[in-house]
């Protein structure tokens, strides 16, 4: 819970009393299902693959594990809370989906809005933006100019580049600081392969969707340059034209674009002890128009048409990091220790020409630097993790207007956010795991939150006689998280607790000035203090020989959410907002999911999901549903895997309800969400694989058979229509 720092003794002897009064009511009978690895992918596929070593030595695959958990590695039955792995082989082949946030579309309690084809935004649990925090390789992506909405930073991850991606559910602010609030997402990247003689290998990816108009092609080289030390390189290619919808929408003017990514990792291991990664990756995205809001977008269910006569975006990321992983085996200490440093660049440009004929260029260069190290110790008081972090941005922004004619209209000393700014964060995490007994597994940890905002051109006019002033805010929190595994027997446990998150107002919270949603002027607000969050979650997990499932249900009580609230003035015909603590609610729901393999070599598998909650309205006082709730979804789904396990086919059947339940800035958006709300759907979808060889597998699909015309709730656009999937992968 966030505190100020006058309070900060205060919550340190209310909070544990607190945690264990909650955790008291936590254990109580609740019957069902289980496994905590992806519900949606039946066993063996949906492992992660087996270490390069372990195969080239015939051991047996090792069971589901997974590190975002409790930020160690953990076998995924064993963790008190609900996360999912997604492999490689579903990422590039099972699935072979065209981006990062499409990967999650089937993970139970997830929605994958698209505001455009570039600009895909999971919802997890109910949140998405600045309210979900996705790593790669343990580094935040997450930055200070991130926005709340839906937004396009997580398509800026190759899933090419993936050995698999982790998803951790629910708040997890202790061991992931800020923003950790619906859910936790590292996306993890493959390491080349060391071997005992200097050798290479390469890889040959190409993929090609019909209705998506697309071809994406990966291209990795890569080899042991001795015994201790190898590399990997890799460069992807997509080009994406424009998007075959379903029935008679038909095509999708103004829905392609291009992107590029490469990527490089070295692995050194100087001494038995010490592994070293040096890692880069680039990516760079051209004119990704966001449609809804032009003439070209076409209007579904009776959305309305924009006005825009162009809005593209471009976007890059590059990413440098070192990673020092230190594994002593004389120490009395530690048995580990990992240490991080990271440079990370995000730059964004918008290019909008508006009905008047005038061009409007905005973005901005986001700069961050990263830090973080951490060590953990099994002793008698358990296995005791200890962690600091430390991330600074620098940020430029800009801002300029060109008339018809291509003459400069406006330059404004600043952009969308705040230039010659800078956002500071800081924090110290401890976790303990420990047994009470043979049956009952406890997990206890705490965190200290730092946040420091700076902001020196806030005032997009300067020439204004109400000229805002530089802005210098401070926030601080501590945090805690007390959860448990309760194993009935080998194969079925209960798990659940409460956590709780924090997420400190960013840049984008104190200083934008930009046009929001569908038509709102949002202007900056300085007096903003942290969101505070308090979730309990109860579940259960059965792993028997051929049934695998589990359930969860969750609550998460939300105190000072910020939200934009109307100022009730104009400027330039646009109504203008600005943001607020001004909503307390909750958010809650439940998840199921399971395999069960019913013959030997065809087994089913299921999810479903629902969710509800609200929040209160600044404007009239009282409760709403939140923005863009999840409908109840589900998924049922036949896999047939040959004798040989050389081919396997599968059919799945996705349903989602229609979505009535809207807050009064959806159902004024009307660019996106039909009046009334977004009608349900059913998609059946047919996919398959042939191992043609060694190390070479052909995968095909035949995505929406029926060629429904559907759009995911909140998405500026719909979905493909009949879409056939072709691809090969090719590893020697």
């Amino acid at each position: 819970r966030a505190v100020h720092p006058e309070n900060m003794n205060q919550k340190y002897f209310l909070k544990p009393l607190f945690l264990c009064c909650l955790l008291a009511t936590d254990f109580v009978a609740w019957t069902p299902f289980l496994k905590g690895q992806n519900s949606n992918t039946p066993p063996p596929e949906a492992q992660p693959e087996k270490p390069a070593q372990a195969a080239e030595n015939g051991e047996d695959q090792p069971k589901t594990t997974i590190v975002i958990g409790r930020r160690k590695e953990d076998d995924i039955f064993e963790v008190p809370s609900t996360v999912e792995a997604l492999s490689e082989s579903y990422l590039s082949r099972r699935r072979a989906y065209r981006t990062l946030p499409e990967a999650l579309a089937e993970v139970p309690g997830v929605l994958v809005q698209k505001t455009s084809r570039g600009q895909g935004s999971p919802y997890i649990r109910g949140f998405t933006g600045f309210r979900t925090l996705l790593l790669v390789d343990g580094i935040r992506l997450n930055h200070a100019v991130m926005r709340s909405g839906p937004n396009q930073y997580w398509g800026t991850v190759d899933p090419l580049s993936l050995d698999r991606v982790e998803i951790f559910k629910g708040p997890a602010s202790v061991l992931y600081g800020s923003d950790a609030i619906g859910g936790t997402v590292n996306a993890i990247t493959r390491d080349p392969i060391v071997s005992d003689s200097p050798g290479y290998d390469g890889r040959l990816y190409h993929r090609y969707s019909s209705a998506e108009r697309s071809y994406t092609a990966r291209y990795e080289a890569g080899g042991t340059l001795s015994k201790n030390a190898a590399v990997l390189l890799g460069f992807s290619s997509r080009d994406f034209g424009n998007l075959e919808a379903g029935g008679d929408t038909g095509t999708l003017p103004n829905t392609g674009y291009d992107q590029f990514d490469g990527d490089a990792k070295i692995l050194l291991y100087p001494t038995e002890e010490l592994e070293l990664v040096f890692a880069l990756q680039k990516m760079e995205m051209d004119d990704a128009p966001r449609t809804h809001s032009t003439i070209y977008s076409k209007s579904y269910r009776g959305t309305t048409i924009g006005s825009d006569l162009k809005r593209d975006f471009d976007q890059g990321r590059r990413l440098a990091y070192v990673q020092a992983r230190w594994t002593p085996t004389s120490s009395e200490l530690l048995d580990r220790v990992t240490l991080s440093l990271s440079s990370h660049q995000h730059n964004e440009t918008e290019k909008r020409v508006r009905s008047n004929g005038r061009l409007r260029r905005q973005g901005f260069d986001d700069d961050v630097l990263g830090s973080f190290i951490q060590a953990e110790k099994d002793s008698g008081l358990g296995l005791l993790t200890l962690g600091a972090e430390y991330y600074r941005d620098s940020i430029d922004s800009f801002f300029s207007e060109y008339e018809i004619d291509g003459s400069l209209r406006v330059q404004r000393p600043r952009g969308p956010v705040a230039d010659d700014a800078t956002y500071d964060m800081l924090g110290i995490y401890a976790q303990d795991v420990f047994n009470i007994s043979d049956r009952l597994e406890l997990t206890a940890g705490g965190r200290l939150n730092y946040a420091s905002a700076d902001a020196g051109r806030v005032d997009p006019d300067p020439t204004d006689a109400n000229d805002i002033a530089a802005i210098s805010e401070d926030f601080s929190a501590a945090v805690g998280s007390l959860r448990a595994t309760y194993r009935i027997n080998d194969r079925w446990n209960l798990y659940g607790g409460v956590s709780e998150g924090f997420r400190a107002p960013n840049l984008s919270d104190l200083t934008r000035f930009d046009v929001s949603r569908s038509g709102e002027l949002e202007v900056p607000a300085p007096e903003l203090e942290p969101e505070e969050y308090t979730s309990l979650e109860l579940g259960t997990r059965i792993s028997r020989d051929n049934f695998e499932a589990y359930a969860a249900i969750h609550h998460n009580v939300i105190d000072g959410l910020i939200v934009r609230s109307p100022t009730g003035e104009v400027i330039d015909g646009l109504p203008v907002v600005t943001k607020e603590n001004s909503a307390d609610g909750f958010v809650r729901g439940f998840e199921l999911g399971g395999s069960w393999l019913v013959a030997k070599r065809m087994s089913v598998f299921g999810a479903l999901a629902w969710l509800d909650g609200e929040a209160d309205n600044p404007t009239t006082g009282s409760s709403e549903p939140l923005s863009r709730l999840m409908p109840l979804t589900g998924l049922l789904g036949i896999r047939w895997t040959s004798e040989d396990e050389s081919w396997w086919v599968e059919g799945t059947l996705t349903m989602v309800k229609g979505q009535d339940k809207l807050s009064a800035r959806d159902a004024g958006d009307t660019q996106r969400i039909p009046p009334g709300g977004t009608p349900g759907f059913s998609v059946i979808s047919i996919r398959g694989g042939k191992e043609l060889f060694e190390d070479f597998d052909l995968f095909l699909g035949l995505e929406n058979i029926s060629d429904k015309d559907y759009r995911t709730h909140g998405s500026g656009q719909n979905e493909s229509g009949l879409n056939a999937v072709i691809g090969v992968d090719w590893k020697f």
